[in-house]
């Protein structure tokens, strides 16, 4: 090889060097060097003992369901928004098209400051739930909670038993408080340890007595 090809090649072997710091379209020039590859390296050691903490963790966002979120509002079939005529709410109930709330989640309520019979909401249930994945009573809060509650009730227990759960504290999507009460009301018994937050970050939160 010429002194010439010696120095092309070499160039080649930078430019090799350069091109692997684009990733995605985006060109990634570490001002230090050094400190860039100790963040990788530390990034790796937290994955590292993560993976050989023994720590199983549960993310109640994988519990979410996908389900529109509706409310169906009893104040309009309010008789001059004061009262409900049984009469004409059972021609309603006949003659609307309910198959409009398939898969759907409904919380049924009435905003209206009006007394509404219990047994409306009985027969407007009737009618939602051949269609409808899940109808509650209350608000859009009431109906979250109750997803996740029916979630949590189809967890496996077997898979946790004697295991050591951080539950993940991140989440994409809304996980309501009460989600978390009740997960733990199910985990404790059953449960070596339980936390909450991420692996290599976590807050204690029981640890069965020896």
């Amino acid at each position: 090889m010429t002194d010439l090809q010696e120095r092309n090649h070499s160039a080649d072997q930078g430019c090799c060097v350069k091109n692997s710091l684009f990733w995605l379209g985006k060109a990634v020039v570490p001002t230090a060097p050094r400190q860039w590859l100790a963040s990788i390296y530390m990034e790796t050691e937290i994955i590292n003992r993560v993976a050989s903490s023994g720590l199983v963790s549960l993310d109640l966002e994988e519990l979410y369901h996908p389900g529109e979120r509706v409310v169906y509002d009893l104040k309009d079939n309010l008789y001059m928004g004061m009262i409900l005529r049984e009469k004409d709410f059972r021609a309603f109930l006949k003659e609307y098209d309910w198959s409009q709330y398939a898969g759907k989640n409904v919380a049924i309520t009435c905003t209206e400051d009006a007394i509404v019979p219990t047994w409306a909401y009985m027969l407007l249930t009737i009618q939602l739930q051949p269609y409808a994945n899940s109808v509650v009573f209350g608000s859009l809060t009431d109906l979250e909670e109750k997803l996740y509650f029916d979630a949590i009730a189809h967890i496996d227990p077997a898979q946790y038993r004697d295991a050591r759960v951080v539950v993940k504290g991140c989440s994409k999507v809304p996980v309501p408080v009460a989600a978390y009460v009740e997960l733990t009301r199910v985990l404790k018994p059953i449960v070596q340890s339980l936390l909450f937050g991420e692996p290599c970050s976590t807050v204690p939160l029981y640890k069965r007595p020896k």
